[in-house]
């Protein structure tokens, strides 16, 4: 820390908020609009809303609020209502910028505590900031920035996510061609189109490795929790050594379908495609599916089976136990599709379906390099260790496109 900066504990940076008489909107009374935002310790930057006049607090504005269970700040300079529980008013004195006091908060270590109240513990971490009020405005105003940025890759990828979604509903009930469609057990499909089960298309599904009693080794496999939007992606590994037998049998192959059959109810179901990155088996929560790519291209059936209106029908396909739910294989090979008549046009929806993977993927990615951008900045920024002079941060200024 230079000479330039102070250090003080954040008690001693607070003034007191007056919100005497200000009632507490309960999370009962939450609307999904009004004219003032109900802030709340939940992560999410609105609750909800009220018109109750009587809990707003308008002055004196900007205010931090705390989450004293959950540990989220927020940053408010606009009239708002408290929600009814854990939360505290917090407002630095004169020569601390607010926006400047939000970020230096947040860059506070404050290990998680369970449900037990933080705000103890808080007002004893040590607070740094430079004298001069235009380096805390600047420190801010690079920070919001580039909060800013990252808060609308996600908004993007929201975005792009809705339009994915949007489009397998289309494709899957419409098809490409303009075609009438026809009523069938599983809604309107293109009246050129079959409805098949996965059984009529499967060449094979197997159950995987059992890990029990498996050496470790050098192989990967996969597990649960190997599926993101469809795709396999190797993480949290376990890695085996198997003899050239067990190899050849649970060796994965390029285009093979992974089933999570056994998880929580949020995790059952769900299917991804492997797409031959490396070499792996998989283990026994996992049924392989090999589908016949002659009459069905596996990237279809995926696409298909992920669709979240599916996903709710697989579930209930479901047997539960005691925080778990399970669908073998053969409830598996009896649920149904729609399948195009020709494999060109089963290429072409897969080919649409993976444009927009391949934005959400790069915009992913932006968001990443974003969020370790504003880490780093939130630490080096609030120890002095850059200043905002050195920094080159002309990339923010492009506007990401909002379309797909």
């Amino acid at each position: 820390m230079t000479e330039v900066w102070a250090s003080a504990s954040v008690a001693d940076c607070l003034v007191p908020v007056p919100a005497a008489g200000k009632s507490k909107v309960q999370a009962r009374d939450y609307k999904p609009s009004g004219r003032f935002p109900v802030i709340d310790q939940g992560q999410e930057q609105i609750a909800g809303w009220t018109d109750d006049e009587t809990a707003v607090i308008d002055a004196p504005l900007p205010l931090v609020v705390f989450g004293d269970h959950t540990r989220a700040f927020k940053f408010l300079d606009a009239p708002f209502a408290r929600g009814a529980d854990g939360t505290q008013l917090l407002r630095p004195k004169a020569d601390i910028d607010p926006l400047f006091f939000f970020y230096a908060c947040r860059a506070i270590d404050l290990p998680a505590r369970g449900y037990n109240r933080h705000f103890t513990v808080l007002k004893e971490k040590e607070l740094s900031y430079p004298f001069d009020a235009n380096e805390q405005k600047a420190v801010a105003g690079v920070l919001r920035k580039t909060e800013s940025a990252l808060h609308q890759q996600t908004a993007l990828l929201d975005n792009l996510q809705e339009l994915k979604r949007a489009a397998m509903r289309e494709l899957f009930t419409r098809g490409l061609h303009g075609e009438a469609q026809k009523e069938t057990e599983i809604g309107l499909v293109p009246e050129s189109w079959e409805v098949v089960t996965i059984n009529d298309v499967a060449l094979q599904t197997q159950y995987g490795l059992s890990l029990r009693g498996q050496p470790q080794g050098q192989l990967p496999i996969l597990r649960m929790n190997c599926q993101d939007d469809g795709r396999v992606v190797f993480r949290d590994l376990q890695y085996v050594d198997l003899d050239e037998s067990s190899f050849a049998a649970f060796r994965l192959n390029d285009g093979d379908l992974l089933f999570n059959r056994t998880n929580s109810i949020e995790h059952v179901g769900r299917m991804a495609i492997y797409e031959g990155e490396r070499d792996a088996v998989f283990a026994s929560y996992l049924v392989r599916l090999t589908v016949d790519a002659s009459r069905c291209l596996p990237r279809l059936l995926n696409y298909y089976m992920n669709r979240p209106e599916v996903q709710r029908d697989i579930k209930r396909l479901a047997s539960r136990a005691v925080g778990q739910a399970n669908i073998n294989a053969s409830k598996l090979r009896t649920i149904e599709f729609p399948l195009p008549p020709t494999l060109d046009e089963q290429r072409e929806i897969v080919a649409i379906l993976d444009a927009i993977d391949r934005k959400i993927a790069l915009h992913r990615q932006k968001r990443a390099v974003l969020e370790e951008l504003f880490q780093s900045l939130l630490h080096k920024l609030m120890t002095g260790e850059i200043r905002v002079a050195d920094l080159d941060l002309s990339a923010l200024a492009q506007t990401p496109e909002v379309t797909a």
